[in-house]
């Protein structure tokens, strides 16, 4: 509590709620965070096609690899404060990253939650202790992976972006003394005072010089990020100058190629390169196998890399926001392969209605893929789009169903995952292997025959070649050993 004392005898006292104020020592505190198994019944709490945000688009789409492995998460009142909402994309790699995915958009913001309970500033910490709260939630994350009882995630992963939007109140408590002359006080340079003075010249000749105490709330909105792994988090902001909208990056993609996460791969024996086949696409290796063909640098799970350089300590990112940002994008690799960063706001910003957008952009990265890459097979695509005003249900189309809008020609949505329902496990075929045995070669067409198969009834014919490839490569030799016996 800070005290400030006015010439003419006015005294303001200030608490801001961060600080010490006993409301903001607990603000997120005392929710009880839900179960595991509660989830799924969770107000506010979507992650499918079907669901509803009062905050967000969301959409997610199938690709051309097997069953859809990306994942996506928007939980409005997020630790039971409804002007905290946290937004996550994951996108999961190997034989089992689906199931990776879905396990992390579950159960990384309990574990953020948790971090929240511990801190004595609640939500109202300052952003080196949010900084900390999600390494801590990370680290978590990934230990529950490593000692999952049926979750094998030796060479199954996943990405992770996640952004938490914090509307911080400021609580001033001002104590207002008399006599007090406004016109002995030239107006002050800083505008509160000068309500300060406004405020008690208006009260004085009401309250026979007693003192007034009072209340002020400001108010400011911060975004929280934390990132592993190739997914990203773009704001879409006004450019007055220019008349539209322009794109900020939010976050960095932690790839391989990134001199600093190359460097400590090799500091662990870990090799980086990348095929001759697709020579912009850099790769983390075993120092004694060409496998598993990681195309990022930080990743849930992969377990069979953690000793060679891949972690999954996230990189952490604040942003305090102003009235020109509009809206933040949340997308996986199958979004920002195809469309730039000034692409994906451009689609967004112009959207017939916001409950679209994310599908939109979903759709135009459908179209590009067939465009940019006629023989490759189109990759998951998952985007979460925020809005920073928190308004969507003055859209014209809030009310009406998500079943009722039309897929895209040739694009896939998601049929097995809903609100209501998980899917079950699904065998995915999301490895490819190089040139090799004639084993290797006959599992790889069988893997190929089931994708191809799958996209017969789409109309898709522009499967003959791979010119863009998976997340991994090839399982490792002693992987493969370990699951024949």
């Amino acid at each position: 509590m800070g005290n400030c004392v006015a010439s003419g005898g006015t005294t303001r006292t200030v608490t801001a709620a961060g600080d010490g104020g006993e409301d903001g020592r607990r603000r997120g505190r005392r929710w009880k965070a839900p179960r595991e198994e509660q989830l799924g019944s969770v107000p506010g709490r979507i992650f499918s096609n079907d669901g509803r945000s009062r905050t967000a688009g969301v959409f997610t789409q199938q690709g051309r690899k097997g069953i859809n492995q990306d994942a996506m998460l928007v939980w409005d009142g997020f630790c039971g404060e409804d002007d905290v909402v946290l937004c996550g994309v994951f996108d999961g790699h190997g034989p089992h990253g689906h199931l990776v995915a879905r396990r992390v958009r579950d159960a990384l913001p309990l574990r953020l939650m948790s971090a929240v309970r511990a801190s004595k500033a609640g939500l109202d910490m300052p952003a080196a202790a949010w900084r900390k709260a999600f390494a801590h939630a990370y680290k978590a994350m990934d230990k529950d992976l490593r000692s999952h009882a049926t979750l094998d995630c030796f060479c199954s992963g996943s990405t992770a972006v996640t952004v938490l939007k914090l509307v911080c109140a400021t609580r001033l408590d001002i104590t207002l003394s008399f006599p007090f002359h406004p016109s002995t006080h030239p107006s002050s340079q800083e505008p509160m005072s000068n309500q300060f003075f406004l405020l008690d010249a208006c009260v004085r000749p009401r309250t026979e010089s007693r003192p007034l105490t009072s209340c002020f709330c400001a108010q400011g909105s911060d975004l929280y990020m934390a990132n592993i792994g190739d997914s990203r988090a773009v704001l879409g902001s006004r450019d007055t100058a220019a008349g539209g909208m322009a794109a900020v990056q939010l976050t960095v993609d932690l790839k391989p190629d990134v001199p600093s996460e190359a460097e400590r791969i090799k500091k662990c024996r870990g090799r980086v390169f990348a095929l001759q086949d697709e020579p912009e696409v850099p790769r983390v290796w075993l120092p004694f196998d060409d496998a598993p063909g990681l195309a990022m640098a930080r990743a849930f799970g992969d377990f069979c890399l953690k000793d060679y350089g891949v972690i999954s300590v996230p990189e952490f990112f604040h942003w305090s926001l102003t009235e020109k940002d509009q809206f933040v994008i949340l997308a996986s690799d199958g979004v920002w392969d195809v469309l730039s960063n000034q692409e994906a706001v451009d689609i967004v910003s112009s959207s017939p209605s916001r409950s679209k957008a994310a599908k939109c952009l979903v759709e135009a990265a459908t179209r590009e893929w067939k465009t940019k890459y006629p023989t490759s097979k189109i990759d998951d695509c998952a985007v979460v789009c925020l809005y920073l005003d928190g308004k969507m249900d003055h859209e014209r189309d809030s009310t009406a169903s998500m079943d009722n809008i039309s897929v895209d020609e040739g694009s896939v949505a998601d049929p097995n995952e809903t609100q209501e329902q998980e899917p079950a496990l699904t065998r995915n075929f999301t490895v490819r292997t190089v040139a090799g045995s004639t084993h290797e070669k006959a599992l790889a067409g069988a893997a190929d025959a089931v994708v191809a198969g799958a996209a017969h009834d789409q109309n898709w014919s522009g499967l003959d070649g791979v010119t863009r490839v998976n997340s991994l490569v090839q399982l490792p030799r002693f992987s493969e050993e370990k699951a024949i016996g």
